[in-house]
């Protein structure tokens, strides 16, 4: 059979890979990013009235009206945009809105700039729109970004850049400088900004989140994402925003037409509800996230671990080779969910080459009885060599 070389060769998804691992070994699950803990139960409820009350067929592809103006006010509220329902496209989830974009703005020999360590759809996206990948690395364990790595990754091919902030799989939150020289270079090159911002409301320690669409000269050049499931604790929804202006979005929207279409209604018009949260809500969504965070930090330490900042996500990373542990990143998340029962996710899935191989991933939203466990498996793990 001629099958597509691109997905014929990728390997299973290492979030699939780790949570089947754990439902076998029936481990603690801190590799995928999902919470577990009370849902917003007015949402849910949201969703139920309207699976009774209103319409079940097609939704219009861009989205329920409602919806499309209710994220506008949310991101004119938390962004300093000045959006209106125009500007907004609901996807079925984040990853569904990224590659919407990423084919509306790719085209066969485009170099598109990522940032590692990256969400890993980025780069089977970006290829199988005929583009070609150049990854700036961060290091950690500050995992810092400078106009001068950035540069030195764009060229006269570059037409892209995919900018994700705060950074997923190192928990980091980009400051002022960094965004601006994220900024910075798209002017000067021309180039056309995709920004993943799916956990812009999910940053901690009085870190303010700066949205790259809000820097002078770049609203115009920028798709901006977003996520429900991100904002309201609901991965399984599938609830994504797209937003920009003119032709950049027009053409995304296209795109999103021949991949999903649609998004289910009654989820829309919670999540629609859910939009209107006060601020007051959601910092309080974020400091119970950040008290996890502290809670696994500090059971991680006492079991000799030595842990880097969290600045953003569900995340936290451990750096194994300060902690003495002498194997990979890879060959210890195997042992510690085989013969430990604790599943984590090494950073390298994230990276090019052998960058990260020393750094585990870990998802800190679950109840602390659970962290405390997960903190005692891991600490069996490290002494095991």
């Amino acid at each position: 059979m001629r099958l597509n070389p691109l997905f014929a060769s990728l390997p299973t998804t290492v979030f699939e890979r780790m949570s089947g691992l754990a439902r076998q070994h029936d481990a603690v699950n801190l590799g995928q990013g999902f919470p577990d803990g009370p849902e917003p139960i007015d949402l849910l409820e949201a969703a139920a009235r309207a699976l009774r009350e209103r319409g079940n067929q097609y939704p219009p592809s861009r989205g329920l009206p409602e919806l499309r103006t209710a994220a506008a006010d949310f991101y004119n509220r938390f962004d300093g945009l000045a959006l209106t329902a125009k500007n907004v496209v609901v996807t079925s989830g984040a990853t569904e809105a990224i590659a919407s974009a990423l084919m509306a703005v790719v085209t066969p020999g485009d170099e598109v700039v990522i940032i590692e360590p990256a969400y890993d759809a980025y780069r089977p996206l970006i290829e199988r729109a005929g583009g070609v990948v150049r990854a700036v690395s961060l290091a950690p364990p500050e995992w810092r970004l400078t106009a001068e790595a950035l540069e030195a990754a764009v060229t006269p091919r570059t037409r892209v850049l995919v900018f994700n902030n705060p950074l997923n799989p190192a928990g980091r939150a980009f400051d002022v400088d960094e965004v601006e020289a994220v900024a910075a270079v798209c002017r000067r090159h021309d180039l056309i900004a995709v920004t993943d911002e799916v956990w812009e409301r999910l940053v901690y320690d009085d870190r303010q989140h700066v949205s790259l669409a809000a820097v002078p000269g770049m609203f115009e050049r920028t798709l901006k994402i977003g996520s429900a499931g991100k904002l309201f604790g609901l991965t399984g929804w599938k609830v994504g925003f797209l937003t920009g202006c003119g032709r950049l979005l027009e053409v995304a929207a296209k795109a999103h037409q021949y991949i999903a279409f649609s998004t289910p209604p009654h989820l829309q018009a919670a999540v629609a509800e859910g939009l209107t949260w006060s601020s007051a809500r959601f910092a309080d969504q974020a400091a119970a996230l950040a008290r996890s965070r502290d809670h696994l930090a500090e059971a991680l330490q006492r079991q000799g671990f030595i842990v880097l900042p969290s600045e953003a996500t569900y995340f936290l990373c451990l750096d194994l080779k300060a902690s003495g542990v002498a194997a990979s990143a890879v060959a210890f998340a195997d042992r510690a969910v085989e013969e430990h029962g604790v599943a984590g996710i090494p950073v390298s899935a994230f990276m090019s080459g052998n960058a990260g191989d020393g750094v585990l991933r870990l998802c800190f939203a679950k109840p602390d009885a659970v962290l405390q466990e997960a903190a005692r498996r891991l600490g069996r793990a490290r002494l095991a060599g």
